[in-house]
């Protein structure tokens, strides 16, 4: 598998004795966890274990799934912990102006002036909008909300990011 991995889930715990796990959702694309989906469990050694999604329901937010070929609690229990990833070619395309956030993690941050503030080291999601960390020097952050009024431009394959620094948002 020499495609890039993207992670879509991860494995909290197992579910019952049948061999069915509990997976937290990182995706916006639940469909993902359909019946008949391929898959691949990424555990802490990064070894690779390609599966096919037999069963799967939503309750209370995390999916509880059943992977073809895995019928015993003991079978599954080594993959708590892990990762569900897809391959990078299997992402939805989005719209214009949305973007995967492992598109913007890493990205370099700089004014419409020229000045790079540092890197978006993670996305958050606390409602109205997204807000993209931006890890500055001396271990300081700078809190940018996604609004069209602050970013002027994406260049994800650059990775960079040029916004208009509004009033109040450095200090």
């Amino acid at each position: 598998m020499s495609e890039k991995l993207v992670t879509i889930g991860k494995v909290v715990n197992s579910h019952g004795i049948r061999g069915e796990l509990k997976i937290v959702p990182e995706t916006d694309f639940p469909e993902r966890f359909d019946k008949g989906n391929s898959l691949i469990i990424v555990d802490s050694q990064n070894k690779q274990t390609p599966v096919t999604v037999l069963s799967s329901r939503l309750h209370k937010n995390v999916f509880i799934i059943q992977f073809a070929g895995f019928t015993d609690i003991n079978e599954v229990e080594k993959f708590k912990g892990s990762l569900l990833k897809i391959e990078s070619t299997q992402q939805q395309p989005l719209d214009e102006g949305e973007y995967y956030y492992h598109e913007i993690i890493g990205c370099n941050v700089i004014t419409e002036d020229g000045q790079e503030l540092g890197l978006v080291s993670e996305v958050l999601t606390p409602g109205a909008n997204d807000v993209w960390v931006v890890a500055l020097a001396k271990g300081k952050q700078l809190l940018l909300p996604v609004i069209d009024d602050v970013i002027l431009d994406v260049d994800v394959a650059n990775k960079i990011i040029r916004i208009h620094l509004m009033e109040g948002l450095l200090e």
